[in-house]
């Protein structure tokens, strides 16, 4: 449906000599229902949660440097299925004609070369194109520190 400038309604009516009132009154229902059109159209948005993806090609974890990918998927959705998602939204690229040309042969190039529209197919968005590197912590402070802090306090 073509969208039509309300100033240019708003001209026409005046020109076929309606009542001023009538003018605003009509450009106002106008305004009324654009606004409802516009609510009706947006979908509401959906909750995320973040999944690291781990390149992992040895199978092994450890202390070793790993790198990965943040993505961002449902917050209701199991996080052992964003692997299968990625998947998903490669073959789907795959298929098409930039894809048949330079097709997504790793999870890393999924996260890289295929356009959002696909991924967004399949409810998994990726916030990093470029791999980050993992950093693995005991999840503890060391006492030391905690200790001159509270002096300095």
């Amino acid at each position: 449906m073509p969208k039509v400038d309300l100033e240019l309604v708003k001209a026409i009516l005046q020109r076929n000599e309606l009542d001023v009132r009538q003018v605003a009154h009509i450009i106002e229902e106008i305004n009324q229902e654009l606004a409802a059109m516009v609510d009706e159209d947006k979908p509401p948005a959906v909750k995320k949660q973040y999944v690291i993806v781990v390149s992992d090609p040895r199978g092994q974890l450890g202390n070793k440097d790993f790198t990965g990918w943040v993505v961002q998927i449902p917050e209701e959705a199991g996080v052992a299925g964003t692997e299968e998602r990625l998947i998903k939204a490669a073959q789907d690229f795959n298929t098409s004609p930039k894809g048949r040309r330079l097709p997504a042969k790793t999870v890393a190039e999924v996260c890289e070369h295929v356009p959002g529209r696909f991924l967004k197919e399949h409810q998994v968005w990726v916030r990093t194109k470029e791999p980050v590197y993992v950093v693995t912590t005991a999840n503890k402070l060391p006492k030391v520190g905690l200790e001159k802090i509270a002096k300095e306090d």
